[in-house]
């Protein structure tokens, strides 16, 4: 889609409800479901961070978003692709200073740069204990990414046609950070599997874009 068109689309967002659970619960396994239920407790013990999903066009004037593979290291989002962005520091005004903070610092896309459009919902992380929040942004030109080098493996442009196609919805075997294998829904993107908490998120995007395009 050329980003032109979906810049125009992108003017009705702001009034569209978040679909939140009924987006996120299609990116779950069963039992996970049934954990989200009982987190309200863990939630108010959690750290915060800040994400940021990030729309821009390339050099062909076709709409991408950015996600990153982090680099593998001694925790429990090794190795897994996520958007960039980061915990909440004492420094940041908000949580969506936080994010264009840290997608700036881990991708160099300069914070000015960066237009939020809107905040999306937020997402329970267990294993690391992190509420994150999500924001849907936008570059007005094809940015220069330069991957923070200890933190980010590779930077990932991702075809937004690509992405809202439903044959990229698969199910996939994964080990979870409890060492269990399970089958989970996932999204084949650039042929990386993302699963997940970025899955959740991502399944709100989709369903919200497919509203206005």
């Amino acid at each position: 889609m050329k980003f032109d068109e979906f810049l125009k689309s992108l003017s009705k967002i702001k009034n569209i409800p978040l679909p939140a659970e009924s987006s996120h619960f299609k990116m779950v396994p069963p039992f996970r479901r049934e954990l989200l239920k009982l987190q309200s407790e863990a939630i108010k013990q959690a750290k915060h961070a800040g994400v940021v999903a990030l729309f821009y066009p390339n050099k062909e004037e076709q709409t991408k978003f950015v996600l990153i593979l982090r680099n593998t290291y001694n925790g429990v989002h090794s190795a897994q692709i996520g958007f960039p962005g980061g915990k909440l520091e004492p420094q940041d005004k908000s949580l969506q200073h936080a994010a264009i903070r840290e997608t700036f610092e881990e991708i160099g896309v300069p914070m000015h740069e960066i237009k939020i459009l809107r905040e999306l919902s937020q997402v329970y992380i267990p294993p690391s204990n992190f509420y994150v929040f999500p924001f849907l942004g936008i570059v007005y030109h094809p940015p220069v990414f330069k991957k923070q080098e200890d933190e980010v493996k590779a930077v990932i442009e991702v075809d937004l046609q690509d992405f809202l196609d439903n044959n990229m919805l698969i199910t996939r075997k994964v080990k979870t950070s409890y060492s269990v294998a399970v089958e989970v829904p996932a999204f084949l993107l650039n042929g990386h599997v993302v699963w997940g908490a970025t899955a959740m998120m991502l399944s709100e995007i989709k369903d919200l874009i497919r509203q206005i395009v």
